[in-house]
């Protein structure tokens, strides 16, 4: 009788590695990791990944996942070595990280970071993070260059007007980028030079609503405004049909203190310089260069609906503003998806709204249906899809009146 050997099973090959100081200070990351790869993941300290980084052993790696905190900031420069190493021998990088400053972690992704998840995890978020870093990156598509622009001599004084608000889903993206390209559009044969500006690092829409590109051209000059020249800034720009000049929000969303009061007082600059209007599409939450931008502002236009949610943010940025002492008389409020004029009730609803926040409401816009959430899915504006949408024709009566208003005070 043969005696067979019993042939011990190998252990599944390591997919994964965690990368920290101490894996016991992410206990949901553990949680996670095992849910995702069961038993075909370890963990590594910062000293050791070096060493089983550079080994060919560490090429059968699907991705590392490194975490880190504040108290990490300190050990940059080697956090950054293992992310540019990993990122050498093809290995994807996944960042998680806790109260960590917005420098530090956008330096960590320069560098080749594919993704960044908050710590606490969000429910799904590492799942979806290793879908993403599964799925082939796509081909480069060829960033368009820069036109021409006659007119852009970096001598203009540019009119600023900056679209916030009040809450989400009011239409205040939309609004900016019909104002900007009915702006564009005022004449056929003077028409005036138009730059629109997303400041919404994180949610900015106005690529989608226009159809372009995010480049990382964007990020480039946003994290590098000190060096900033006229050339860099309009190379960052994007024409929509040569009529209208966009600066998307970046390809990845970003914290809103990525930029400070500085960046954006130069960007507006820029943007004053070589434009006769400067539309900017503003992020709903208020920050730090949120008053810049204010002080910047020809007319700061507040988009309000006819809902109590509306209302209460309204009455809290106004006193927020106040308090301040900054010029809330550039103000100016627009009430979308007004009552229409069949409501018999609805101008009497509008003026106690007025009264009791103590504003005057200037401009009342109409709910344009179906052809607004159509045009916005399409990158396209309203006046290319339905010109004579009564929405389009209240936005193109405020461009032609503002266009008016600052012509009889440049000629004064």
């Amino acid at each position: 009788m043969t005696n067979t050997a019993v042939q011990q099973a190998e252990p599944e090959p390591i997919l994964a590695c965690t990368i920290c100081r101490n894996v016991q200070n992410f206990d949901l990351l553990i949680e996670d990791m095992e849910a995702e790869l069961g038993e075909r993941w370890g963990d590594l300290g910062f000293s050791d990944a070096a060493v089983f980084l550079a080994q060919p052993e560490a090429g059968a790696l699907e991705f590392i996942a490194v975490a880190i905190d504040e108290d990490d900031e300190a050990n940059v420069t080697t956090i950054a070595d293992l992310i540019r190493t990993a990122v050498q021998r093809g290995i994807r990088v996944i960042v998680i990280a806790e109260e960590i400053s917005p420098m530090v972690l956008h330096q960590l992704l320069k560098l080749g970071a594919k993704e960044f998840v908050p710590y606490p995890l969000p429910e799904g978020a590492l799942h979806d993070a290793i879908e993403r870093i599964r799925t082939p990156d796509p081909e480069p598509i060829a960033e368009p260059e820069a036109p021409v622009r006659s007119r852009t001599k970096g001598n203009c004084e540019g009119v600023v007007l900056p679209v916030h608000g009040l809450s989400g889903g009011v239409g205040a993206t939309t609004f900016a980028v019909n104002l900007a390209w009915e702006l564009a559009t005022l004449s056929k044969d003077d028409a005036p030079q138009v730059c629109l500006l997303d400041f919404d690092l994180q949610y900015g829409a106005v690529s989608t609503y226009l159809d372009l590109p995010r480049r990382e051209a964007v990020f480039e000059m946003l994290t590098n405004t000190d060096t900033m020249d006229n050339e860099s800034f309009l190379q960052a720009l994007l024409p929509f049909r040569d009529k209208l000049q966009v600066l998307t929000s970046p390809a990845d969303m970003l914290p809103l203190d990525l930029i400070n009061s500085d960046d954006v007082d130069r960007i507006i600059e820029q943007a004053r310089s070589n434009f006769d209007y400067v539309v900017i599409d503003m992020p709903s939450t208020v920050v730090q260069w949120t008053e810049t931008v204010l002080n910047a502002a020809h007319v700061y236009f507040l988009l309000l609906e006819m809902d109590m949610r509306s209302a209460q943010n309204a009455l809290r940025l106004i006193r927020a503003l106040k308090a301040e002492d900054l010029p809330v008389a550039k103000l100016r409020y627009i009430l979308n998806r007004a009552p229409k004029f069949t409501d018999l009730t609805g101008k009497g609803r509008v003026k106690r709204l007025a009264e009791n926040l103590d504003i005057s409401i200037e401009v009342q816009l109409p709910d344009g249906g179906t052809q607004v959430v159509q045009a916005c899915d399409n990158g396209v504006p309203l006046a290319e899809v339905a010109r004579k949408n009564a929405l389009r024709r209240e936005i193109e009566k405020l461009a032609k009146s503002a266009h008016d208003l600052n012509r009889a005070a440049a000629s004064k």
